[in-house]
C-alpha cells in the first residue's frame, strides 16, 4: 500500500508576506487618514487637523504594525516613539525630494511633482518598513517561535 501524497502548496516566502500585510495595514490608515484630514478639515484649520490625523494615524498604523504586519511582542511607548521617528525621516525625505524638485524646475507639471513624491513616498516607504522590521519591531515574532515549536514536535513525532 503506498502512503497518501501530499500536495506541497506554494508558500510566499516570509519577507514578502511581512512586507504586504505592512502595505495593507499602513495604505488602510493611509486611505482613512486622507479621509479623516478633508473631514476635519471643514471644521477646524487644515494645518491643525493634519497634526491631530498625523499623530492618531502614527499610533494606529504602529499598532497594526506590530501585531499584523510584524507580528511583534514589542510594545509600549518607546515602540511609538521610534515609530514616529521613522515617519518624521519618511516626511523630511518627501519634502527633500519635493524642495530639489522646484530647485531643479520651479513651475513643475502637476504630473511631475506627483511622480516626484509618489516615488519619494514609495522609497520611504521601503526604508520604513526596513526599519521597522530591523530596529523597532526586530527579533522574533510570534509566528517564528509558533513555528519553531512546531518544527521541533515535528521532529520528535518523526524520530
Amino acid at each position: 500500500m503506498t502512503a497518501p501524497t501530499r500536495r506541497r502548496t506554494r508558500a510566499f516566502p516570509p519577507l514578502l508576506t511581512t512586507f504586504v500585510r505592512f502595505v495593507v495595514c499602513g495604505g488602510g490608515v493611509g486611505l482613512a487618514s486622507s479621509a479623516a484630514v478633508v473631514l476635519l478639515g471643514e471644521r477646524i484649520p487644515m494645518a491643525i487637523a493634519n497634526a491631530l490625523v498625523t499623530v492618531v494615524s502614527t499610533v494606529l498604523a504602529t499598532e497594526l504594525h506590530r501585531r499584523i504586519s510584524f507580528r511583534s511582542e514589542r510594545r509600549g511607548w518607546g515602540v511609538h516613539l521610534q515609530s514616529g521617528v521613522t515617519v518624521a525621516v519618511s516626511y523630511a525625505f518627501t519634502t527633500g525630494a519635493l524642495l530639489c524638485l522646484f530647485a531643479v524646475r520651479s513651475d513643475p507639471s502637476p504630473l511631475v511633482a506627483q511622480t516626484v513624491y509618489l516615488s519619494a513616498s514609495a522609497l520611504a516607504g521601503v526604508g520604513r518598513f526596513a526599519l521597522l522590521r530591523v530596529v523597532v519591531f526586530g527579533g522574533r515574532t510570534r509566528v517564528a517561535a509558533h513555528e519553531d515549536t512546531l518544527n521541533k514536535s515535528t521532529v520528535a513525532m518523526a524520530v
